[in-house]
Protein backbone atom coordinates (compact mmCIF):
# COMPACT_ATOMS: atom_id res chain seq x y z
CA UNK A 1 0.00 0.00 0.00
CA UNK A 2 1.12 3.17 -1.14
CA UNK A 3 0.74 6.83 0.48
CA UNK A 4 0.07 8.31 -2.90
CA UNK A 5 -2.64 6.07 -3.77
CA UNK A 6 -4.72 5.42 -0.72
CA UNK A 7 -3.69 8.16 2.17
CA UNK A 8 -4.83 11.79 1.13
CA UNK A 9 -6.29 14.56 3.47
CA UNK A 10 -9.95 14.84 4.18
CA UNK A 11 -11.42 17.13 1.52
CA UNK A 12 -14.69 18.82 3.58
CA UNK A 13 -15.92 19.62 0.20
CA UNK A 14 -15.70 16.52 -1.30
CA UNK A 15 -18.78 15.93 -3.24
CA UNK A 16 -21.28 12.93 -1.66
CA UNK A 17 -20.24 10.94 -4.89
CA UNK A 18 -21.48 7.20 -3.20
CA UNK A 19 -23.71 8.76 -0.75
CA UNK A 20 -27.38 7.78 -0.24
CA UNK A 21 -27.82 9.76 2.15
CA UNK A 22 -30.32 12.34 0.24
CA UNK A 23 -33.00 9.26 0.11
CA UNK A 24 -32.28 8.30 3.97
CA UNK A 25 -35.52 10.94 4.68
CA UNK A 26 -33.89 11.85 7.86
CA UNK A 27 -30.92 12.59 9.55
CA UNK A 28 -27.68 10.36 9.58
CA UNK A 29 -26.75 8.42 12.30
CA UNK A 30 -23.75 7.49 13.68
CA UNK A 31 -22.46 5.20 16.33
CA UNK A 32 -19.43 5.81 18.26
CA UNK A 33 -17.23 2.83 20.22
CA UNK A 34 -14.82 4.14 22.02
CA UNK A 35 -12.81 2.94 25.16
CA UNK A 36 -12.61 6.59 26.63
CA UNK A 37 -15.13 9.19 26.31
CA UNK A 38 -15.89 11.24 29.70
CA UNK A 39 -14.06 8.96 32.79
CA UNK A 40 -10.64 10.41 32.24
CA UNK A 41 -9.54 14.11 30.10
CA UNK A 42 -7.38 12.49 27.64
CA UNK A 43 -7.02 13.68 24.39
CA UNK A 44 -8.70 10.63 22.89
CA UNK A 45 -12.26 11.72 24.85
CA UNK A 46 -11.48 15.40 24.16
CA UNK A 47 -10.73 14.96 20.45
CA UNK A 48 -14.29 12.72 19.97
CA UNK A 49 -16.22 14.98 22.55
CA UNK A 50 -15.45 17.58 20.36
CA UNK A 51 -16.31 15.92 17.28
CA UNK A 52 -19.75 14.69 18.72
CA UNK A 53 -20.91 18.15 19.11
CA UNK A 54 -20.06 19.02 15.76
CA UNK A 55 -21.84 16.12 14.32
CA UNK A 56 -24.84 17.07 16.77
CA UNK A 57 -24.77 20.57 15.71
CA UNK A 58 -24.97 19.46 12.08
CA UNK A 59 -28.01 17.77 12.64
CA UNK A 60 -26.58 14.19 13.28
CA UNK A 61 -27.61 11.84 15.48
CA UNK A 62 -25.32 9.79 17.33
CA UNK A 63 -25.08 7.18 19.80
CA UNK A 64 -21.79 6.74 21.99
CA UNK A 65 -21.06 3.25 23.98
CA UNK A 66 -18.04 3.87 25.85
CA UNK A 67 -16.83 2.59 29.32
CA UNK A 68 -17.90 5.46 32.70
CA UNK A 69 -16.48 5.59 35.70
CA UNK A 70 -17.78 6.56 38.99
CA UNK A 71 -17.39 10.28 38.23
CA UNK A 72 -16.64 11.95 35.03
CA UNK A 73 -14.17 13.77 34.82
CA UNK A 74 -15.78 16.14 31.68
CA UNK A 75 -19.26 16.95 30.48
CA UNK A 76 -19.62 14.62 27.74
CA UNK A 77 -21.51 15.24 24.21
CA UNK A 78 -24.14 13.21 23.07
CA UNK A 79 -26.41 10.57 24.11
CA UNK A 80 -23.74 7.83 26.26
CA UNK A 81 -24.77 4.06 26.26
CA UNK A 82 -22.39 3.09 29.39
CA UNK A 83 -20.48 -0.18 28.69
CA UNK A 84 -19.44 -2.64 31.73
CA UNK A 85 -15.52 -2.00 32.27
CA UNK A 86 -12.94 -3.11 34.52
CA UNK A 87 -9.84 -0.86 35.85
CA UNK A 88 -6.35 -1.60 33.68
CA UNK A 89 -4.12 -3.39 36.48
CA UNK A 90 -0.87 -0.98 35.27
CA UNK A 91 -2.61 2.13 34.47
CA UNK A 92 -5.68 1.56 36.93
CA UNK A 93 -6.36 5.73 35.85
CA UNK A 94 -8.06 3.75 32.40
CA UNK A 95 -10.87 1.84 32.19
CA UNK A 96 -11.15 -1.34 29.92
CA UNK A 97 -14.67 -2.42 28.29
CA UNK A 98 -15.27 -5.99 28.69
CA UNK A 99 -17.14 -6.80 25.51
CA UNK A 100 -20.18 -5.33 24.17
CA UNK A 101 -23.11 -7.22 26.18
CA UNK A 102 -26.59 -8.22 25.17
CA UNK A 103 -28.40 -5.06 26.67
CA UNK A 104 -25.86 -2.61 24.34
CA UNK A 105 -25.78 -4.78 21.70
CA UNK A 106 -29.43 -4.41 21.50
CA UNK A 107 -29.51 -0.58 21.64
CA UNK A 108 -26.88 -0.71 18.91
CA UNK A 109 -29.15 -3.14 16.52
CA UNK A 110 -32.27 -0.89 17.48
CA UNK A 111 -30.20 2.62 16.30
CA UNK A 112 -29.10 0.97 13.14
CA UNK A 113 -26.79 3.75 12.48
CA UNK A 114 -25.93 4.44 8.51
CA UNK A 115 -21.88 4.73 10.37
CA UNK A 116 -20.57 3.07 12.78
CA UNK A 117 -17.11 4.64 13.55
CA UNK A 118 -15.13 2.41 16.11
CA UNK A 119 -12.14 4.12 18.10
CA UNK A 120 -10.38 1.82 20.22
CA UNK A 121 -9.18 -1.45 18.91
CA UNK A 122 -10.51 -3.34 22.32
CA UNK A 123 -12.83 -6.34 23.24
CA UNK A 124 -15.33 -4.11 22.48
CA UNK A 125 -14.33 -2.28 18.98
CA UNK A 126 -13.83 -6.27 17.89
CA UNK A 127 -17.04 -7.20 18.72
CA UNK A 128 -18.88 -3.94 17.73
CA UNK A 129 -16.85 -4.52 14.05
CA UNK A 130 -18.01 -7.90 13.89
CA UNK A 131 -21.88 -7.00 14.39
CA UNK A 132 -21.20 -4.37 11.96
CA UNK A 133 -20.51 -6.67 9.75
CA UNK A 134 -23.57 -8.75 10.14
CA UNK A 135 -25.35 -5.85 9.32
CA UNK A 136 -23.83 -4.49 6.65
CA UNK A 137 -23.23 -1.44 8.44
CA UNK A 138 -20.07 1.11 6.61
CA UNK A 139 -17.41 0.83 9.43
CA UNK A 140 -14.98 3.66 10.11
CA UNK A 141 -12.12 3.49 12.66
CA UNK A 142 -10.21 6.66 13.85
CA UNK A 143 -6.39 6.06 15.23
CA UNK A 144 -5.88 7.60 18.08
CA UNK A 145 -3.53 5.88 20.60
CA UNK A 146 -0.25 3.76 19.90
CA UNK A 147 -0.77 0.73 22.27
CA UNK A 148 2.52 -1.52 20.84
CA UNK A 149 4.73 1.45 21.84
CA UNK A 150 3.68 1.72 25.71
CA UNK A 151 4.70 -2.01 26.47
CA UNK A 152 7.79 -1.19 26.58
CA UNK A 153 7.26 1.08 28.93
CA UNK A 154 5.51 -1.58 31.46
CA UNK A 155 7.74 -4.21 31.12
CA UNK A 156 5.61 -6.27 28.26
CA UNK A 157 7.54 -5.94 25.73
CA UNK A 158 7.13 -9.71 24.42
CA UNK A 159 3.28 -8.52 23.91
CA UNK A 160 4.44 -5.99 20.86
CA UNK A 161 4.05 -8.89 17.75
CA UNK A 162 0.84 -10.14 19.21
CA UNK A 163 -0.43 -6.23 19.63
CA UNK A 164 0.92 -5.36 15.91
CA UNK A 165 -1.04 -8.49 14.37
CA UNK A 166 -4.49 -7.67 16.65
CA UNK A 167 -3.94 -3.88 15.51
CA UNK A 168 -3.56 -4.89 11.90
CA UNK A 169 -6.45 -6.96 11.74
CA UNK A 170 -8.83 -4.39 13.61
CA UNK A 171 -8.01 -1.60 10.91
CA UNK A 172 -7.66 -4.25 8.12
CA UNK A 173 -11.74 -4.89 8.62
CA UNK A 174 -12.73 -1.29 8.52
CA UNK A 175 -13.72 0.32 5.58
CA UNK A 176 -11.79 3.70 5.72
CA UNK A 177 -9.29 4.23 8.68
CA UNK A 178 -8.83 8.01 9.99
CA UNK A 179 -5.16 9.16 11.25
CA UNK A 180 -4.13 12.29 12.58
CA UNK A 181 -0.80 13.06 11.10
CA UNK A 182 0.72 11.68 7.81
CA UNK A 183 3.83 10.46 9.88
CA UNK A 184 1.39 8.14 11.76
CA UNK A 185 -0.07 6.68 8.39
CA UNK A 186 3.41 6.40 6.90
CA UNK A 187 3.98 4.00 10.27
CA UNK A 188 0.94 2.22 9.69
CA UNK A 189 1.79 1.55 6.12
CA UNK A 190 4.89 0.18 7.43
CA UNK A 191 3.29 -1.85 9.25
CA UNK A 192 1.34 -3.44 6.84
CA UNK A 193 -1.91 -1.96 7.63
CA UNK A 194 -3.76 -2.47 4.07
CA UNK A 195 -7.15 -0.56 3.88
CA UNK A 196 -7.72 2.94 3.00
CA UNK A 197 -6.00 5.83 5.28
CA UNK A 198 -7.55 9.51 5.67
CA UNK A 199 -5.96 12.43 7.04
CA UNK A 200 -7.77 13.45 10.26
CA UNK A 201 -5.79 16.26 11.63
CA UNK A 202 -6.35 17.81 14.87
CA UNK A 203 -7.25 22.06 15.23
CA UNK A 204 -6.33 24.31 17.98
CA UNK A 205 -7.93 27.31 19.87
CA UNK A 206 -5.41 29.60 18.71
CA UNK A 207 -7.57 32.68 19.97
CA UNK A 208 -7.53 30.69 23.88
CA UNK A 209 -3.82 29.41 22.93
CA UNK A 210 -1.84 32.79 22.00
CA UNK A 211 1.64 34.45 23.04
CA UNK A 212 -0.58 37.63 23.76
CA UNK A 213 -1.65 35.58 27.20
CA UNK A 214 1.77 35.33 28.61
CA UNK A 215 2.36 37.02 31.98
CA UNK A 216 4.76 38.24 33.85
CA UNK A 217 2.42 38.29 37.52
CA UNK A 218 2.15 35.05 37.06
CA UNK A 219 5.95 34.26 36.29
CA UNK A 220 6.06 36.45 39.59
CA UNK A 221 3.98 34.77 41.62
CA UNK A 222 6.08 31.28 40.90
CA UNK A 223 8.99 33.00 41.86
CA UNK A 224 10.59 33.24 37.99
CA UNK A 225 13.09 36.24 36.95
CA UNK A 226 12.56 38.25 33.87
CA UNK A 227 15.93 36.69 32.92
CA UNK A 228 14.90 32.76 33.68
CA UNK A 229 13.86 30.44 31.11
CA UNK A 230 10.80 28.24 31.99
CA UNK A 231 11.12 24.69 30.24
CA UNK A 232 7.51 23.96 29.87
CA UNK A 233 6.51 20.21 29.49
CA UNK A 234 2.66 19.73 29.58
CA UNK A 235 1.03 16.23 29.63
CA UNK A 236 0.18 13.30 31.94
CA UNK A 237 2.80 12.53 34.18
CA UNK A 238 3.68 8.72 32.56
CA UNK A 239 6.63 6.55 31.81
CA UNK A 240 5.68 6.71 28.49
CA UNK A 241 6.24 10.23 27.99
CA UNK A 242 9.99 9.66 28.39
CA UNK A 243 10.31 12.36 31.42
CA UNK A 244 13.63 10.70 32.50
CA UNK A 245 14.26 12.91 29.51
CA UNK A 246 12.95 15.83 30.30
CA UNK A 247 15.02 16.01 33.52
CA UNK A 248 18.38 14.98 31.24
CA UNK A 249 17.72 18.55 29.46
CA UNK A 250 16.59 20.51 32.67
CA UNK A 251 19.35 19.23 34.36
CA UNK A 252 22.31 19.60 31.59
CA UNK A 253 21.18 22.88 31.19
CA UNK A 254 21.47 23.89 34.58
CA UNK A 255 25.07 22.46 34.83
CA UNK A 256 25.75 24.36 31.38
CA UNK A 257 25.19 27.44 33.42
CA UNK A 258 21.36 28.21 31.91
CA UNK A 259 19.15 29.93 34.25
CA UNK A 260 15.82 28.02 34.11
CA UNK A 261 13.64 26.05 35.91
CA UNK A 262 11.39 23.49 34.68
CA UNK A 263 7.30 24.48 34.56
CA UNK A 264 5.75 20.91 34.40
CA UNK A 265 1.90 21.09 33.51
CA UNK A 266 -0.09 17.80 34.27
CA UNK A 267 -0.49 14.98 36.98
CA UNK A 268 -0.19 11.19 36.76
CA UNK A 269 1.48 8.32 38.81
CA UNK A 270 4.80 9.71 38.58
CA UNK A 271 4.80 13.20 39.83
CA UNK A 272 6.36 12.32 43.26
CA UNK A 273 9.57 11.00 41.33
CA UNK A 274 9.53 14.12 39.22
CA UNK A 275 8.94 16.50 42.11
CA UNK A 276 12.27 14.62 43.71
CA UNK A 277 14.69 15.09 40.54
CA UNK A 278 13.23 18.61 40.09
CA UNK A 279 12.86 20.30 43.54
CA UNK A 280 12.95 23.87 41.63
CA UNK A 281 10.41 23.13 39.07
CA UNK A 282 7.50 24.55 39.25
CA UNK A 283 4.48 21.76 39.28
CA UNK A 284 1.36 23.00 38.47
CA UNK A 285 -0.70 20.36 38.34
CA UNK A 286 -3.29 19.35 35.89
CA UNK A 287 -4.93 22.84 34.50
CA UNK A 288 -7.39 23.98 31.85
CA UNK A 289 -8.86 26.34 29.97
CA UNK A 290 -7.36 30.24 30.61
CA UNK A 291 -5.20 28.95 33.02
CA UNK A 292 -3.57 26.51 30.86
CA UNK A 293 -3.55 29.27 28.04
CA UNK A 294 -1.25 31.53 30.54
CA UNK A 295 0.85 28.63 31.54
CA UNK A 296 1.91 27.86 28.03
CA UNK A 297 2.34 31.65 27.15
CA UNK A 298 4.47 32.21 30.20
CA UNK A 299 6.59 29.76 29.73
CA UNK A 300 9.89 29.87 27.05
CA UNK A 301 10.05 26.68 25.12
CA UNK A 302 8.46 23.50 25.08
CA UNK A 303 10.01 20.17 25.51
CA UNK A 304 8.28 16.80 24.44
CA UNK A 305 10.33 13.79 24.42
CA UNK A 306 7.38 11.26 24.30
CA UNK A 307 7.58 8.75 21.17
CA UNK A 308 4.07 7.40 21.89
CA UNK A 309 2.25 10.60 20.29
CA UNK A 310 -0.20 9.84 17.39
CA UNK A 311 -0.39 13.52 16.71
CA UNK A 312 0.88 15.90 19.80
CA UNK A 313 -1.80 18.15 20.58
CA UNK A 314 -0.17 19.19 23.47
CA UNK A 315 2.84 20.26 20.67
CA UNK A 316 0.32 22.51 18.83
CA UNK A 317 -0.88 24.16 21.55
CA UNK A 318 2.80 25.29 22.68
CA UNK A 319 3.42 26.14 19.13
CA UNK A 320 0.63 28.29 19.16
CA UNK A 321 1.21 29.96 22.59
CA UNK A 322 4.42 31.06 20.92
CA UNK A 323 6.71 28.15 22.06
CA UNK A 324 9.68 26.91 20.15
CA UNK A 325 9.45 23.02 20.63
CA UNK A 326 12.06 20.60 21.12
CA UNK A 327 10.54 17.19 20.28
CA UNK A 328 11.45 14.02 19.84
CA UNK A 329 11.94 12.69 16.15
CA UNK A 330 8.78 10.22 16.59
CA UNK A 331 5.14 10.15 14.87
CA UNK A 332 2.83 13.14 15.39
CA UNK A 333 5.79 15.38 16.84
CA UNK A 334 7.41 15.19 13.12
CA UNK A 335 4.46 15.91 11.44
CA UNK A 336 4.59 19.50 13.31
CA UNK A 337 7.83 20.95 14.70
CA UNK A 338 9.82 21.95 11.39
CA UNK A 339 12.92 21.17 12.87
CA UNK A 340 15.37 24.74 12.47
CA UNK A 341 12.13 26.69 12.00
CA UNK A 342 9.83 26.08 14.83
CA UNK A 343 12.31 24.21 17.06
CA UNK A 344 14.43 21.00 17.09
CA UNK A 345 13.71 17.01 16.44
CA UNK A 346 15.97 15.04 18.05
CA UNK A 347 16.11 11.20 17.60
CA UNK A 348 13.57 9.52 20.29
CA UNK A 349 16.15 8.62 23.87
CA UNK A 350 18.57 11.14 22.44
CA UNK A 351 18.49 13.58 25.47
CA UNK A 352 21.59 15.31 24.62
CA UNK A 353 20.52 16.23 21.30
CA UNK A 354 17.35 17.80 22.74
CA UNK A 355 19.05 19.72 25.27
CA UNK A 356 21.67 20.56 22.63
CA UNK A 357 18.45 22.46 20.92
CA UNK A 358 17.47 23.99 24.41
CA UNK A 359 21.03 25.85 25.11
CA UNK A 360 20.66 26.86 21.33
CA UNK A 361 17.09 28.32 22.07
CA UNK A 362 18.89 29.44 25.57
CA UNK A 363 21.49 31.30 24.70
CA UNK A 364 20.12 32.96 22.09
CA UNK A 365 16.89 35.85 22.36
CA UNK A 366 17.11 36.10 18.60
CA UNK A 367 16.30 32.58 17.74
CA UNK A 368 13.90 31.94 20.32
CA UNK A 369 11.97 35.30 18.72
CA UNK A 370 11.95 33.97 15.08
CA UNK A 371 11.40 30.15 16.11
CA UNK A 372 8.21 31.25 18.09
CA UNK A 373 6.71 33.53 15.54
CA UNK A 374 7.04 30.55 13.75
CA UNK A 375 5.58 28.28 15.36
CA UNK A 376 2.81 30.46 16.08
CA UNK A 377 2.44 31.23 12.46
CA UNK A 378 1.99 27.08 11.39
CA UNK A 379 -0.35 26.72 14.36
CA UNK A 380 -2.54 28.97 12.36
CA UNK A 381 -2.91 26.51 9.55
CA UNK A 382 -4.66 23.92 11.86
CA UNK A 383 -8.26 24.51 12.35
CA UNK A 384 -10.98 22.48 14.35
CA UNK A 385 -13.67 23.41 12.17
CA UNK A 386 -12.26 21.96 8.69
CA UNK A 387 -11.16 18.78 10.99
CA UNK A 388 -14.53 17.84 11.52
CA UNK A 389 -15.99 18.45 8.79
CA UNK A 390 -13.81 16.21 6.98
CA UNK A 391 -15.04 13.44 8.82
CA UNK A 392 -18.77 14.52 8.37
CA UNK A 393 -17.83 14.63 4.51
CA UNK A 394 -16.57 11.49 4.64
CA UNK A 395 -19.43 9.61 6.58
CA UNK A 396 -22.13 11.25 4.01
CA UNK A 397 -20.10 9.84 0.98
CA UNK A 398 -20.42 5.93 2.75
CA UNK A 399 -23.58 6.50 4.60
CA UNK A 400 -26.38 4.10 2.62
CA UNK A 401 -23.35 1.91 1.15
CA UNK A 402 -23.07 -1.67 2.47
CA UNK A 403 -20.27 -2.61 4.13
CA UNK A 404 -18.18 -5.04 2.33
CA UNK A 405 -15.23 -6.58 4.51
Amino acid sequence: MSSDGNLGAVDADAPPSESREGDLGRPLRVALVTGSYNYIRDGVALTLNRLVAYLLAHDVEVKIFAPVGKAPALKHAGDLCPVPSFAIPLRPEYRLARGLPRAQRDQLVAFDPDILHLATPDFMGHQAQKLGRERGWPTVASYHTRYDTYLKYYHLDFLHGFAKRIERDFYAACQEVFVPSQSMADALIADGVSTTLRLWPRGVDTARFDPAKRSGGWRARRGLADDELAIAFVSRLVKEKRLDDFVDVVTWLKAQGVKCRALVVGDGPERQSLVQRLPDGIFEGFVVGEDLAIAYASADMFVFPSDTETFGSVTLEAMASGLPAICADATGSRSLVISGVTGFLAPIGDSAAMAEGAFNLARDADLRRRMSAAARAFSLTFSWDEAMAGILARYRSLAGTKATT
